[in-house]
């Protein structure tokens, strides 16, 4: 019987990574000498690097620049990013269940890992490389049932997957814009994933009791 599966999103959602972001981008602008503003990177975290370089660089740089980025990020990004509240027990919580934990980012995998390995959090797969609708890949590939996310992007991964989307308001997209979206559960923070999972295991069982 293939476990149950439950994808989370990484940035914002599992891990504040806004310091260790702020301080890679505080650094790319000075080796660059392009003014960026961290602050406003940070309060926009969710979709792919290169969406936020297109608002500091020609399209045409595009492609070097991530290059450039990524290769000092993982020297200031990953010792500031802070695991959020509740985070390591929601992926235990599901482990606890004989479930498996996947993440799924659009961060790139490498780095993804990185951050993880340092804040202890050890899920049983990371999966790098994806946004928005593109999550479904692999999320489907992995036959998860739910999705938890922090961004609209993330319901609509999750939508695209036919997985139950779950959203958590620490990000840039507030209650409201989540269930907008098409969320079908919004938590507060990850602190109140565990009694809802209970409550949804609870449900899965009956449902199985009544075949």
């Amino acid at each position: 019987m293939t476990p149950l599966t439950v994808g989370f999103d990484l940035d914002m959602t599992l891990i504040d990574s806004r310091p260790g972001i702020k301080a890679a981008f505080q650094e790319y602008s000075a080796r660059t000498g392009v003014p960026i503003d961290a602050d406003l990177v940070v309060s926009r975290l969710g979709p792919p690097l290169e969406h936020e370089l297109a608002h500091w660089f020609p399209e045409s740089e595009i492609a070097a620049r991530t290059a450039e980025y990524r290769a000092l990020y993982p020297l200031y990004a990953i010792e500031p990013s802070l695991a959020l509240p509740g985070a390591r027990d929601a992926i235990q919580a599901v482990r606890a269940a004989g479930g498996r934990a996947i993440v799924v980012t659009a961060k790139n995998g490498p780095h993804a890992a990185l951050h993880l390995t340092h804040l202890g959090m050890e899920p049983d797969a990371v999966i790098g490389g994806l946004w928005a609708e593109g999550k479904a890949e692999a999320l489907r590939a992995y036959g998860a049932r739910v999705y938890v996310g922090d961004h609209t992007g993330d319901v609509r991964g999750a939508v695209t997957a036919g997985a139950l989307s779950v959203g958590v308001a620490t990000g840039p997209c507030d209650a409201d814009e989540l269930r907008g979206a098409g969320a079908d559960i919004v938590l507060g923070d990850l602190t109140e994933f565990g009694a809802w999972w209970d409550g949804f295991l609870a449900g899965q069982a009956e449902d199985r009791s009544a075949v």
